[in-house]
C-alpha cells in the first residue's frame, strides 16, 4: 500500500456555536487522486483550508509523510509541500504567466535571472503535459490558463500535495479532459491530489478513492472502482436518492422572448455581445452554454434592464399576449410595465441579496413596492423564508441570520427560492447550481422544470455541459459574443458543444 502524504486525526473546527468539522480523520496517499465529497455545509472547504493554513484547527493532529506539523499559515502550508488551487484565482493580471509564478518567492539574489526562470518553468510544464505560454499576461488568458498559472505556481514552489476547489467549474469537456491527463500525470509522479467537486461523473472518471464528509464529520472513504453516483449521493445524504433530472415536453409553446440583434458593450467598453438573435418559448427551458465571459452576464442583465445596448428585446406574456420591448428601460420601468420577469445573477451577493439581512428582509426586497404589506405571493416574507429553508436545506443558525455569513451555495438557495417564488413568465438563472451539492442541485432542476410545466419561459446559463444536456430543450451557444449555434439539447452531444463553445460562428 502507498504511503500516507497527509493523515489528518481527530480535526475539529467550531465558527462559535456551529461545529464545521467535527473530529474528522482521512488519509490521503502518495500517488493518489482522492476526491472530496459532501452536501454545502459539510466542511469539505473548512477542512482543506486547515491543510493550506487558512484556518487553524481547534483540535485533533496533522500529519505530514509521517510527521506531526502545525500549519499556522499559508507559508507553513508552502514550507510543508501543501498547495491550495481555489476557485477564484489569486493573479495580478498585468503580469506574464511566469512573473505570477514566482511572485513572492524568495530569491538567491535580488537580481532574477529570467532566463533561468522560464527554463525551469519550461520543464516543469513539459514534464507534466501543461500547455501554457510563459510570456502571455494574464488578462488575455482564458479560465483554463489561468487555472494552469495557478497550478504550475503550487508545483514551482514545489508542492507534492495539490488541493484544487472545483477546478473543472468553468472548462470544456476538452479542457477538462486535458486537466485529467495533466493530473494523471502527476499522480504517476508520486503527486497527492485533493479534488472537491460536486461533479460525481468526474469524481468515478479520475479518482482512486473517495472520501465523504456529512455535516461535518466525516462518514468513511471507498474505493472509486466500487461506486457509483447513487451510492456516493446516498452516503453524501444519509438517505435514498433519485438522480432522475427528467425533461417533460413542452407544452403548447408560445413566443415569450424575442431577441433581435443585440449588440452590447462590456464595463471596458469592449464588444461583449455581437449581433446576438434568438427566441425563448414558454414552457420550455433554454440553456446556454459558453466559455466563461462569452457574453452570458451581458446578455442576462441586457435582458433584466442592467445593461444598455442596441437592437431589440421583445416580450410578450404568453398567457396575454401583451408585448413590450425591454431594451432602454431600466428593472423598475419593466416591472411598471407589468413585465414578470426573475432573474438569479451570478453575483450572488453584489446584485442579487443584500448580504447584513437576513432572509425576510431578502425575500422584501422582491415585494417591498407591492404595497404596505410587503406580501409576496400572499405569504408573509417570515413564512416564505422558512418554506424556502425546508424544501432547500439552506443551514443557517436562523432565518434572521445574515446571508452574508452563509457557505456560498447556501447563499445560492436562498436566491434561488426567493426569484421562483414571485411567479415569473420569464425566469432567468445564471450558474443556479454553482457551489451547491448533488441533491440541492437536483432540488433546482425539479423546480426549473415545475415552472417550464407552468408556462414559464426558462432560460438557464450553466456550466456543466452533461447537465444542460439532460435538462434543456434548447442549446444556445457563445463564443466570443456571437451565437455558434442553437442546436436540440435532445439529439445533440456533449462534444458537439463543446466545439461550438470554441468556435466562432454566425447567428442562428
Amino acid at each position: 500500500m502507498a504511503e500516507n502524504a497527509i493523515e489528518l486525526k481527530g480535526i475539529c473546527k467550531r465558527f462559535g456555536k456551529v461545529a464545521a468539522n467535527d473530529n474528522v480523520s482521512l488519509t490521503v496517499r502518495k500517488g493518489e487522486i482522492l476526491s472530496l465529497l459532501g452536501e454545502n455545509g459539510s466542511g469539505k472547504t473548512t477542512l482543506m483550508n486547515m491543510l493550506s493554513g487558512i484556518y487553524f484547527p481547534d483540535q485533533g493532529q496533522i500529519f505530514v509523510n509521517g510527521q506531526e506539523v502545525m500549519i499556522r499559515s499559508p507559508r507553513d502550508a508552502y514550507q510543508l509541500g501543501i498547495g491550495m488551487i481555489h476557485q477564484h484565482f489569486k493573479l495580478i493580471d498585468i503580469f506574464t504567466a511566469a512573473e505570477n509564478i514566482i511572485l513572492g518567492m524568495d530569491g538567491k539574489s535580488p537580481v532574477i535571472n529570467m532566463k533561468e526562470v522560464l527554463a525551469d518553468i519550461s520543464a516543469l510544464t513539459e514534464r507534466y503535459g501543461f500547455r501554457l505560454d510563459l510570456n502571455k499576461k494574464i488578462y488575455d488568458m482564458s479560465v483554463s490558463e489561468k487555472q494552469t498559472v495557478e497550478i504550475v505556481k503550487m508545483l514551482y514552489r514545489g508542492a507534492n500535495l495539490l488541493i484544487l476547489d472545483e477546478p473543472t467549474a468553468v472548462l470544456t469537456p476538452q479542457e477538462t479532459d486535458h486537466l485529467f491527463d495533466v493530473l494523471r500525470n502527476m499522480k504517476k509522479d508520486g503527486k497527492a491530489i485533493i479534488i472537491i467537486t460536486h461533479k460525481l461523473h468526474e469524481v468515478l472518471a479520475i479518482s482512486d478513492r473517495v472520501a465523504i464528509l456529512r455535516k461535518g464529520r466525516y462518514i468513511g472513504t471507498v474505493d472509486t472502482a466500487r461506486a457509483t453516483e447513487l451510492s456516493l449521493t446516498e452516503m453524501m445524504v444519509g438517505e435514498k436518492v433519485s438522480l432522475d433530472i427528467g425533461r417533460p415536453e413542452p407544452q403548447n409553446p408560445k413566443k415569450c422572448l424575442e431577441v433581435k440583434n443585440l449588440t452590447c458593450l462590456n464595463q471596458y467598453g469592449v464588444k461583449a455581445l455581437d449581433q446576438v438573435s434568438f427566441t425563448a418559448m414558454s414552457g420550455e427551458i433554454l440553456g446556454i452554454a459558453g466559455i466563461a465571459g462569452s457574453g452570458q452576464k451581458e446578455l442576462l442583465e441586457a435582458i433584466a434592464g442592467l445593461q444598455p445596448g442596441e437592437g431589440s428585446i421583445l416580450f410578450t406574456d404568453p398567457f396575454s399576449g401583451d408585448t413590450e420591448e425591454l431594451l432602454g428601460k431600466d428593472p423598475l420601468k419593466i416591472k411598471n410595465l407589468g413585465v414578470s420577469l426573475a432573474f438569479v445573477p451570478e453575483d450572488r451577493l453584489g446584485m442579487g441579496l443584500v448580504g447584513d439581512m437576513g432572509m425576510p428582509g431578502n425575500m422584501m426586497v422582491r415585494s417591498y413596492r407591492n404595497g404596505h404589506s410587503a406580501l409576496l405571493e400572499q405569504k408573509h416574507p417570515r413564512e416564505l423564508s422558512e418554506e424556502i429553508k425546508e424544501r432547500l436545506g439552506v443551514m443557517t443558525p436562523s432565518i434572521h441570520y445574515p446571508v452574508r455569513r452563509l457557505s456560498g451555495g447556501n447563499v445560492q438557495k436562498v436566491l434561488v427560492g426567493r426569484e421562483i417564488s414571485s411567479t415569473p413568465r420569464l425566469l432567468m438563472t445564471a450558474y443556479a447550481v454553482r457551489g451547491l451539492d448533488i441533491n440541492t442541485s437536483y432540488a433546482i432542476y425539479h423546480l426549473l422544470n415545475e415552472q417550464k410545466a407552468k408556462g414559464v419561459a426558462v432560460i438557464y446559463v450553466g456550466e456543466d455541459l452533461d447537465v444542460l444536456l439532460e435538462l434543456s430543450d434548447r442549446i444556445l451557444v457563445l463564443c466570443g459574443g456571437r451565437v455558434s449555434g442553437i442546436v436540440d439539447a435532445r439529439t445533440t452531444t456533449k462534444e458537439e458543444v463543446g466545439l461550438l463553445m470554441t468556435r466562432r460562428g454566425e447567428e442562428e
